[in-house]
This record gives C-alpha cells, structure tokens and sequence, in this order.
C-alpha cells in the first residue's frame, strides 16, 4: 500500500472516530442563549424610566431640595439632643427614647425622598420593589441591632407590628382617604389575591412553631429543651424555604408576569364617582351630564380630577390608573430634585444616623418598660412601626386620594410581604449565623392577631374594589389591636437569654 492510500485510510478513520455535533445537541445552547435575551431584555426594561428624565440639577440644588424636602426635617434637631442625652444621662432612659424616637421619623422620610429620586430613573415594577425594600430599611436595621442585643422579643413583635400597621392601619388609611372622594376605587384583583396567598403561607410558617409545642405538651415523653431545639432547627429550615419563596416571587414580579402589575390590565376594576352630590363635600352645585345623570359641579381641582372619571373612563396614560385624568399626562419629561450622586450620598449617610440613632433606641427600651406603665409588647408592636412608617403613611395616602390606589396596595402589601417573606426569615437566618435562638415561635396573640390580619385584608380585596367603610373597618381593628397591646403583658419565650 503507498503512502498516500496509508494517509488517507488514516484520515477517514479520524474523522469516522470523531465526534459529530448534532442538531438536537445544539438546541439547549439555543435554548439557554434565548433565555439570557429574555433576562437581559426584561433587564433593560425595568431599568427604563417610564418617562423621559430632564438635565439632573447641581449639586447645590440638590442640597438646597434635600433641606426643603419636608416639614419633617425640623425634627432632625432631635438627632443631636438624642445623642447628648444618651451620654450625659444614661439612666434617664424615657427621655432617650423620645428623643430617639422622634429623631427617626425625619430620617425616614429622608429614606424615603432619596428612594423616590432613584424610582424615577428605573421603571414602574422596579421602583416599587424599590419603595418596599427601602422602605423596611429602618425595620431591618432596628431588628438587626435588638438581634445582636439578644432582645429577642423586640425583634419578633416590631416585625409582626410592621406587617400589622401596613395591613390595617395604611392600608384601610389609604381606602378611606380615596372613598371620601370616590365612591368606589378599583385595582388589580389577581396581583391582590396573589399577595394575600403569599401572606397566608408566612402566616402557616408561623403558626406551625407555635402547633409544634403545644402538640407535645403534656405527653410523657415530652422533654421541654429537645422540643425547644426541634423548634429551632425548625425554623431554619422554613426560614430557607421562605426566602426561596420570596426569590421567586421576585421573579415572578419583575420578569415573568410583570404585565400583572402595571396600573393598566385585563384585571383593573373601573373606579367610580359618586352618582348625585358628595355627602364628603359641601356647597356644590349640580349641573346633568349627556347621559342624564347627575353629578356635581367641581369646584376645586381634585373635584374636576373626580368628574373625569365619570366623563373619561379610560385614560391612555399608563402611569395613571383608569378613572383619573392627570395634568403629568402631558408632559414629556420629569424634572428630578436630586442628581445621582446626591442621591446615593444621601443613602449612606441616612443608612448611618439611622444606624447609631437606633441602637440608642433599642438600648433605652429597657429601662423605659421596666417601669411597669408600658410593657415591651406595645412597643414593639405599635410605637416601632410608626417610626419606620410615618413618613411613608402620608405619601401613600395623599397617591391614594389622586386615584393612584394600585401604587398604594403594591407599597403597602408588598412591604407586608417582604418583612414576612424576606426580613423575617433573614434575620432568624443571621440569628443562626450569630448563634442566637430566634425562631418563628412567636408570643401566641401575636400569631393569632396575624392570622386574623391576613384573613380580613383578604376578604376585604377579594372583590377588587374599595371604599370608606372598608377602609374605616380596618382602621378600627388596628386600634383594637393597639388597645390589646397596651394591657397585653406578654409571654415568655423559649430562649429568653441568649
């Protein structure tokens, strides 16, 4: 055989023993470079304003907006005052926590300015993804800094106090501020009835600790410290899984289904004006529109705003829900207060007050409830909530009023679904981390208060719609709650040293 036959025999069986790339090899490479399209295009979406941004002004502008953002920021006096008497006075512990108290409420409203300037740059979704994380900013560093105390009570009851203030008390503040100008107010029913299943499983993962000991009590194989650390290791455990949860509802939110969340869907129920006069509003006239039905004369702009809801049903402007008619409409580009750098100057340096302020907070509970005429209890679950919520309850009531009411539900429900789902589980999860045994055993009435929570919010959404007397109703049974609290001396916990 000559050389020539030798090298070709060679070179077919090479190329006989080589492997051959297939079609069907190639369609999970296609498949996985589609998905990192569809990610990066989602990516790019939620990252683009929904309207034009203009020229950012100069840093002393910026200044200038932050000083007069609010009235609040007359408060920040409180800020030195705290300090001081933390040092000179260490044992007069009321008057700390006052201080500290009202220090807080301008620094969160501060949060909450600098998070409004970074959710016009970024779009809808994002921004109100945004307004909840930042918006549990202060609860966050609050817990952290009563974890790292062992005040394992505060930590638990100003979570489930968080969850309660925005379920009743800004939520139903929102319904009754917008039905004393509309009759009914619509939102987004399937994006509602999703959050109140979300709520319902954190509600499961907390109850079931609390089903766990009181199952194995009175057995006679029950040993108190195994079941305390079963309960532990319990908690891990769901703790992982809810964080999962909350991943993916993440993904749920921004990418996958994110058209369920915008002001404008299949789902959207119509807001409607009040047929004939305004029993919320006096001195109107009447005057009959073209389908004969009579309505009032508006008078002032938020009464023009609510016959447009009668005369336009739909409105082509995303950004406002069916049933209003917004002047922002026709403008072409948003005029920020802030520019970046500011912005996330603003952050850090709030993010640190915040920081030392509480840990003066949290050092003066103490002292304040072993008096015996407040108990921890009621700090936890009332007076904490309102200090990382003040600022927030205004601005979502004052949107709720100009029809904006699916932006109200998504910073209040979500913000209720982000502590049950993400800080809660988080922080048992770093208590793991930092070897202290936080668990979701919750005092009993706490649970049960949730539960109840959970349940009316959802029977009150179910419907899609709003109006005052929902809104009066959930008001009401959060100063139910709060009256509890105040008489309620609380219990025990399993771990109550660290």
């Amino acid at each position: 055989m000559s050389p020539h036959h030798s090298a070709l025999l060679l070179r077919s069986s090479a190329s006989a023993n080589r492997p051959r790339m297939s079609v069907s090899g190639s369609k999970p490479r296609e498949m996985s470079l589609n998905w990192l399209a569809e990610l990066r295009r989602a990516a790019t979406l939620m990252m683009q304003p929904e309207k034009r941004i203009a020229k950012p002004p100069t840093v002393r502008r910026s200044i200038q907006a932050i000083f007069f953002a609010s009235w609040l920021n007359a408060l920040l006096v409180f800020i030195p005052i705290s300090w001081a008497m933390n040092f000179a006075l260490p044992d007069q512990h009321t008057p700390t926590f006052v201080f500290t108290f009202l220090a807080i409420i301008p620094l969160t409203k501060l949060l909450a300015f600098a998070t409004d300037e970074l959710s016009l740059r970024v779009g809808q979704t994002l921004a109100g993804l945004l307004n909840a994380t930042l918006g549990n900013a202060v609860e966050l560093i609050v817990s952290i800094i009563a974890l790292a105390k062992c005040q394992l009570t505060i930590v638990q009851s100003s979570l489930v106090g968080s969850i309660l203030s925005n379920l009743l008390l800004v939520l139903g503040m929102c319904f009754f501020a917008g039905g004393l100008r509309f009759s009914e107010q619509g939102f987004g029913q399937s994006a509602v009835q999703l959050n109140s299943s979300l709520l319902t499983i954190s509600v499961i993962a907390v109850l079931l600790p609390g089903a766990f000991h009181m199952a194995l009590q009175g057995q006679p194989e029950y040993d108190e410290l195994s079941t305390d650390y079963n309960i532990l290791k319990t908690s891990h455990g769901v703790a992982i899984i809810l964080l999962f949860i909350y991943a993916s509802y993440l993904v749920f939110q921004l990418c996958s289904h994110k058209a369920l969340y915008d002001d404008v869907n299949e789902d959207m129920q119509p807001t409607k004006g009040y047929a004939g006069q305004n029993p919320f509003r006096l001195h109107r006239r009447r005057r009959v529109i073209t389908d004969g039905e009579n309505v009032l004369s508006p008078s002032s702009t938020h009464d023009r705003e609510a016959a447009a809801t009668l005369s336009h049903p739909t409105d082509p402007n995303p950004d406002v829900e069916p049933g209003t008619h917004s002047i922002a409409s026709v403008e072409t580009e948003i005029q920020p207060l802030m520019n970046l750098a500011v912005c996330f100057w603003l952050l850090a340096v709030v993010t640190v007050l915040t920081t030392v302020t509480a840990v003066f907070l949290v050092d003066s509970i103490d002292g304040l409830t072993s008096s015996g005429s407040i108990n921890k209890e009621f700090v936890g679950i009332i007076l904490l909530p309102i200090v990382g919520h003040a600022a927030d309850h205004v601005i979502e009531v004052t949107v709720s009023v100009k029809d904006k009411l699916t932006l109200s539900l998504g910073v209040a429900v979500g913000s209720s679904i982000q502590i049950a789902l993400f800080v809660i589980p988080f922080i048992v999860t770093l208590g793991w981390i930092m070897n202290k045994p936080l668990t979701l055993l919750f005092d009993p009435l706490e649970s049960i208060v949730m539960f109840l929570s959970v349940l009316t919010v959802n029977y009150v959404v179910q419907d899609g719609k709003s109006n005052w007397l929902e809104g009066m109703i959930l008001m009401c049974a959060y100063m139910i709650l709060a009256i509890t609290f105040w008489y309620y001396p609380g219990t025990q916990g399993i771990f109550p040293n660290c």
